[in-house]
């Protein structure tokens, strides 16, 4: 998965004293072949955290988690922010349908 998340410059953006926006995307796309483990398969890992990124001095974070739809075949990649600043939290969804993949 590739995400873009928005970053403050400046003097405090540089010194980690400034809070960034919750603003954030992410786009995933399948680039080889995916093997799900039992524990994804039986839904038993749902909403695990797969990448957390820091984006404050102290508190906020950044955080991707992964879900697994059976019915679809498809892994789905959330992100968000676990502090709201200026206003609703924001979030952003990628859907990866698990295609047959030949070597």
């Amino acid at each position: 998965c590739y995400i873009s998340l928005a970053k403050t410059g400046g003097i405090k953006g540089g010194l980690g004293l400034a809070e960034d926006t919750s603003d954030a995307a992410i786009s995933c796309q399948q680039v080889g072949p995916i093997e799900l483990t039992d524990k994804i398969k039986n839904g038993k890992t749902q909403g695990d955290v797969v990448f957390q990124k820091r984006t404050s001095l102290v508190f906020k974070k950044l955080q991707v988690v992964r879900f697994y739809d059976a019915k679809r075949n498809a892994l789905v990649y959330l992100t968000y922010s676990d502090k709201i600043v200026d206003g609703s939290p924001k979030n952003a969804i990628s859907a990866v349908p698990i295609m047959p993949w030949n070597k």
